[in-house]
C-alpha cells in the first residue's frame, strides 16, 4: 500500500511540470481566435452624411447627393457634385452593399458645359455597381484602395428604381423647383401670392433651396413647410465657397454661379424623378401660366395629345419669359386689402402691364419637364436629355415674370395690358390671408 502511494506521488510530481508548461504556452481563453463567419463582415457605412453639401476627402470638391440612374448604358449611379475645374483627378466609387464593402469601380467624371467662367462647376460622377451588390450607400476614393475607410463619409443612394413601372407610384403631378433663396430676400406678399396661384394651378409640391432670407419670409416658409406644400432644402453654400450673386464671373466674381443655382436645379430634378410626373423650373418671381386652361394638368394633357410620339422618357416644354415691370402699375388692386399694409413685398395683382420681348436678341425661356427626360440642365435650357423638346406657343402658355427691379423702366405705350392673374384673384386672396394670418404677419384692426 505504501509502495502504491509512492508511485502515485511520483506520477503527480511528473504531471505538475507538464500542466505548468501547457498553461504557459497556451493563450488565455479570452484571446482565442473566434472562427470568422462565412461571407464578409458588416463594416459599412461608418459615417453617413446628413448634410446637403459634403466636402470630398483629399480634394477641393463638394458632393451633394447620389441617385440610382440606369438610363445611361454602363452606369448605375449618378452622384451630383460641385467640382473645382482645375483640380479634377481620377476617382473611384466604393459601395456599401447592405452593410458589406464592395470592390471599388472607376468613376467617370462629367462636368456640365455651362460654368459661366466660374472656378467651380456642377459635375456628375457616374459609377457602376459591382455584381451581386445591393448598394445602399456610396462614397468616392482618390485611390482604388488603401484609404482609411473610417474617415470616409457616405451618401445614401436615392431613387432605387428608374423603370417604366415606376410611373404608377409617382405621388405628385407637379413639382416646382425654386433656386436659390439667399441674402435678405423678404418679398413676403409676392411669395405668398405666387405659391397660392401655383396651388390653384394644381402644383403639389414646391422645393426651395434656402441659404438665407428675411425674418418675415422665414416665418411664412415655416407655415408652408408644416403644411407639406413646401419642401425646404438647406443650402449652406456660403459655408464652403464664396458664391456669386450674379450669373457671370467676369462681372460678378466669386467661386460659383449664383449661389450654386445650376447644381440645385439639377438636384431638384433627380430628387423629383421618382415622385413627380412633371417639374417646373423657374424663379420665385415667375409663374408659368396657362392662358387657355384653368390648370396645369389640362395644359399638359393637351400638349401630350399634340405630341403623342414622345416615347417613354417624355419631353421638355420651353415657356417664353414675359416681364411685367414693377412700374407702371394698377394702384386699385391694392385698395381691397388694407390688412396687407406693412407686409413686406409688393402685390403682383398690381402688375398688369406686359413688356413685349425683343426676339431679335437672345430671349430666355423656362421649362416644364418630365424629370426622366433630363440628364443635365442649365437655367434656360437642358444640356443633355433623352426625350424631345418643344416650344409652347405664346397664346397657350407664357411666364408672368414680376421682378423686384429692372435696369430700365419701359414707357406705358410700350406695354400690353394683361390681367390673366385677376382670373385667380377671388380664390387666391382668401388663401393668402389665411397663410399670412397663421404666420402672424397681418395687422389687427386696432393696428390699422
Amino acid at each position: 500500500m505504501d509502495k502504491a502511494k509512492i508511485v502515485k506521488g511520483k506520477f503527480i510530481l511528473l504531471l505538475i511540470p507538464v500542466i505548468i508548461f501547457v498553461i504557459a504556452v497556451r493563450p488565455p481563453m479570452v484571446f482565442r481566435a473566434i472562427p470568422k463567419p462565412r461571407g464578409a463582415q458588416h463594416m459599412c457605412p461608418f459615417q453617413i452624411s446628413e448634410e446637403t453639401i459634403t466636402p470630398l476627402n483629399n480634394t477641393k470638391h463638394l458632393l451633394v447627393s447620389a441617385y440610382m440612374d440606369q438610363r445611361v448604358t454602363g452606369f448605375d449611379i449618378r452622384i451630383i457634385g460641385i467640382f473645382r475645374r482645375d483640380s479634377i483627378q481620377p476617382l473611384h466609387c466604393l459601395f456599401c452593399c447592405s452593410g458589406y464593402f464592395s470592390g471599388s469601380t472607376p468613376a467617370t467624371i462629367s462636368q456640365h458645359s455651362d460654368n459661366f467662367g466660374f472656378a467651380f462647376v456642377t459635375t456628375d460622377i457616374m459609377c457602376q455597381i459591382p455584381q451581386h451588390c445591393n448598394a445602399t450607400h456610396v462614397t468616392l476614393l482618390t485611390q482604388p484602395d488603401g484609404e482609411n475607410m473610417s474617415n470616409q463619409i457616405w451618401l445614401q443612394i436615392r431613387n432605387k428604381k428608374t423603370s417604366e413601372k415606376e410611373d404608377k407610384r409617382l405621388h405628385f403631378n407637379f413639382t416646382v423647383c425654386i433656386s436659390n433663396l439667399f441674402g435678405d430676400y423678404n418679398n413676403v406678399l409676392q411669395f405668398a401670392q405666387t405659391l397660392e396661384i401655383y396651388r390653384l394651378l394644381g402644383v403639389d409640391r414646391v422645393v426651395i433651396y434656402k441659404t438665407s432670407c428675411g425674418p418675415e419670409l422665414d416665418r411664412l416658409l415655416q407655415i408652408y413647410t408644416q403644411e407639406g406644400f413646401v419642401e425646404m432644402v438647406p443650402w449652406p453654400i456660403d459655408q464652403h465657397l464664396n458664391p456669386s450673386r450674379g450669373w457671370l464671373f467676369s462681372e460678378h466674381g466669386g467661386d460659383v454661379h449664383y449661389f450654386g443655382q445650376l447644381t440645385t436645379l439639377n438636384e431638384c430634378i433627380y430628387r423629383s424623378m421618382d415622385r413627380s410626373h412633371y417639374v417646373l423650373l423657374n424663379d420665385i418671381d415667375e409663374i408659368i401660366m396657362p392662358y387657355q386652361h384653368n390648370d396645369l394638368m389640362s395644359l399638359m394633357n393637351m400638349l401630350q395629345q399634340q405630341h403623342p410620339d414622345v416615347g417613354y422618357f417624355g419631353c421638355l416644354f420651353l415657356i417664353e419669359n414675359h416681364i411685367f415691370p414693377k412700374n407702371p402699375f394698377d394702384k386699385s388692386a391694392n385698395s381691397t386689402m388694407p390688412q396687407w399694409r406693412g407686409v413686406p413685398g409688393f402685390n403682383i395683382l398690381e402688375h398688369i402691364y406686359r413688356e413685349e420681348p425683343d426676339r431679335t436678341l437672345y430671349h430666355p425661356h423656362k421649362m416644364i419637364v418630365k424629370p426622366r427626360a433630363v440628364e443635365q440642365t442649365s437655367v434656360h435650357d437642358v444640356l443633355k436629355m433623352f426625350g424631345q423638346k418643344f416650344k409652347v406657343p405664346l397664346d397657350i402658355c407664357r411666364i408672368i415674370h414680376s421682378p423686384i427691379s429692372m435696369p430700365r423702366q419701359p414707357l406705358l405705350d410700350q406695354l400690353h395690358l394683361d390681367t390673366r392673374l385677376w382670373d385667380f384673384k377671388d380664390r387666391m386672396l382668401p388663401n393668402v390671408m389665411t397663410v399670412m394670418r397663421k404666420a402672424g404677419l397681418l395687422k389687427s384692426e386696432e393696428q390699422r
